[in-house]
């Protein structure tokens, strides 16, 4: 496996993130699909009640090992990888599975009022979102690749 490497120390804007999420969302949802239709089957072809603590555990299970599995083997996931995006910790080095899952569960304050978390980034001075500043990772261009 190659492993990604930044093209330089310049954040990444708002609308490249919300670029790679997009294609994340696509396929975290599909992930969210495949997940269920297990439990589905097991329940006889009726539906898992969303409000079930075990079942928003497995989904939130799924979505996180998604994003911590990709940020810490490869420095990126599949739609981060479409938009030559990689993350690395504020140091320049490789994300650990600590930071990662620390990132994962900030990025649900950035989500909750509406997304402030991300706008954040256009006002701070690093371009920092606030799950980069509370993980202490940030977001970075990766090289081309032939």
């Amino acid at each position: 496996m190659t492993r990604a490497v930044p093209a330089g120390d310049e954040p990444v804007g708002l609308l490249l993130r919300l670029a790679g999420i997009l294609y994340d969302g696509l396929l975290v949802l599909a992930l969210v699909f495949l997940g269920t239709l297990p439990l589905v089957v097991m329940n006889a072809g009726e539906a898992i009640p969303a409000h079930t603590p075990w079942y928003r555990l497995w989904l939130l299970a799924i979505v996180a090992g998604y994003f911590v599995f990709f940020w810490v083997r490869g420095a990126e996931t599949l739609g981060m990888k479409s938009w030559r995006i990689m993350i690395v910790s504020r140091d320049g080095g490789p994300v650990t599975v600590r930071r990662a899952m620390l990132r994962a569960a900030a990025s649900v304050l950035s989500w909750l009022p509406c997304g402030a978390g991300f706008l954040w980034s256009l006002v701070d001075s690093d371009g920092l979102a606030w799950h980069d500043r509370l993980s202490g990772t940030k977001l970075v261009r990766s090289a081309k690749r032939r």
